[in-house]
């Protein structure tokens, strides 16, 4: 059984994901797997991976599915107790995984952990914003305005998903957003202070370029959060505070560009959350169930 299991979900990037895949076979660490997982890419990427023959496992989707039910299919096949990800427009730096296997190794009650990461923008290096400074430890609070864990800089035990469950298929876009807030409500998340990961972004084929509105995807997250997640009260009530902010930027947004049946479900649920003033350990009062689905839908 190898020590880790890496997952690189693709669609339609086939010289990229040679690249992806070549950086984790000059990692200084070599107990892994390999598995990409073909989206039903219709660039060649197929036969561009036969390069790989040998050192890779190739799990294809016989239709477009999305990334989130593409790395599902990687966790599933997949055999290490520790999982990393990999997005096919990333590339790592040779000791990513050799720095987080020590630190599993030194932290044996730890279950998730990333690195930091290189910026790069339309070929260009970047500094993130201080708004997009990843934190360390209770990420939580903060994760609720952002997306401040990275897949290709995480590696993380098997067992977690036993607790928080897998990618949200029903989710476009922000999937790992909603992922890390089931994490981080319940664990903590480790930064290691390296930049062992090339994130490269600008590009058009990208869910943040493909998707508009992406609070929209987040409203949904945190809905979902509100109602399933064993939150504390603080937790609670950081989530609420956060969903009515989120509700009133969208909600303003969707009545300005005309879509009023959206915008009124995000006033209808900011209403709501102000009309209940009972805020207790369980949430589950908050929102009738017919608002739910027709928001989630």
């Amino acid at each position: 059984m190898p020590a880790v299991s890496i997952i690189i979900p693709t669609f339609n990037r086939s010289l990229k994901v040679t690249r992806a895949i070549s950086s984790v076979l000059k990692q200084s660490f070599t107990d892994f797997e390999i598995i990409v997982v073909d989206d039903n890419s219709t660039d060649g990427t197929r036969e561009n991976l036969t390069i790989f023959d040998g050192r890779i496992t190739v799990l294809s989707h016989h239709s477009n599915l999305g990334v989130s039910a593409a790395r599902n299919t990687g966790i599933r096949y997949s055999r290490a107790p520790l999982i990393a990800f990999l997005d096919s427009d990333d590339y790592w730096l040779p000791d990513k995984l050799a720095v987080q296997i020590a630190f599993f190794r030194n932290h044996p009650k730890a279950l998730i952990c990333q690195t930091e990461e290189i910026w790069i923008r339309n070929g260009l290096r970047v500094n993130p914003k201080k708004k997009h400074l990843k934190p360390s430890g209770d990420i939580f609070k903060a994760s609720l305005k952002l997306c401040l864990v990275s897949p290709s800089a995480v590696m993380l035990k098997r067992t977690l998903f036993e607790q928080t469950g897998l990618f949200d298929v029903d989710l476009p876009a922000c999937e790992d957003y909603d992922l890390w807030l089931r994490i981080s409500c319940l664990n903590p998340v480790i930064l290691i202070p390296q930049y062992l990961v090339v994130k490269e972004g600008g590009h058009s084929d990208q869910l943040s370029a493909k998707y508009k509105g992406m609070d929209r995807f987040r409203i949904k997250a945190i809905l979902k959060l509100v109602k399933n997640a064993p939150l504390n009260k603080e937790q609670l009530q950081d989530a609420l505070k956060e969903l009515v902010r989120k509700c009133n930027i969208y909600g303003n947004g969707c009545i300005k560009r005309g879509k009023l049946t959206e915008g009124r479900f995000c006033f209808q649920i900011i209403k709501e959350i102000q009309e209940s003033s009972n805020i207790s350990g369980d949430p589950s009062y908050l929102f009738s169930d017919s608002l739910l689905v027709k928001f989630l839908l």
